[in-house]
């Protein structure tokens, strides 16, 4: 009869390490949350995707990748952007390249709810997160990320996201994604 093997329990500084960051985990979107709803009437996760949506080439991504960016279920991601479509910061069209693809379509009024509201957001994150930290400490916050995300989902890649609190720039054609007439 086979013994199973003996559980590799945490070492006591790996369970400080490991508690010090499920408290990240747990309050840190919760704050994230409730400066968005206080300041700007949005959740974290709809001002990621409008905030994903304001990086992308004329401000329109498939819903598919949109849900990728945003760390959602496509199903979420769904019910989220029906909000938004209610009030009138996204459109979802049919994708001309592919018609089984949905696109989800950042409006100008949704292009100034983020210009309105990252100034805020990104001031939240600096107060919760970078102001506390050196620049070496920054780097190796990046770096434990990136492994930790890494050994969770090989193929995830934490560079390909957008930064949603990089501020906003300036449209180089103001004609591009405005509403039709």
């Amino acid at each position: 009869m086979e013994h199973p093997q003996e559980p590799r329990w945490l070492t006591p500084e790996e369970m400080e390490s490991w508690l010090a960051l499920v408290s990240v985990l747990i309050k840190l979107p919760a704050a994230l949350d409730g400066q968005l709803l206080r300041d700007a009437g949005v959740s974290h996760f709809e001002y990621q995707v409008l905030a994903g949506l304001s990086m992308t080439p004329e401000r329109t991504m498939r819903m598919s990748d949109l849900a990728m960016i945003s760390e959602g279920s496509l199903s979420r991601l769904s019910h989220v952007v029906n909000r938004l479509e209610k009030r009138g910061w996204v459109r979802r069209a049919p994708d001309p390249d592919d018609g089984r693809y949905t696109l989800a379509i950042l409006t100008e009024e949704g292009w100034e709810k983020v210009v309105e509201t990252a100034p805020g957001h990104v001031e939240a994150v600096r107060g919760f997160v970078f102001d506390a930290l050196t620049k070496a400490q920054i780097r190796q916050l990046r770096e434990i990320g990136r492994r930790i995300t890494h050994a969770i989902d090989p193929g995830d890649s934490c560079l390909d996201r957008h930064p949603a609190t990089a501020r906003p720039e300036p449209d180089p054609d103001p004609t591009l994604n405005r509403e039709p007439s």
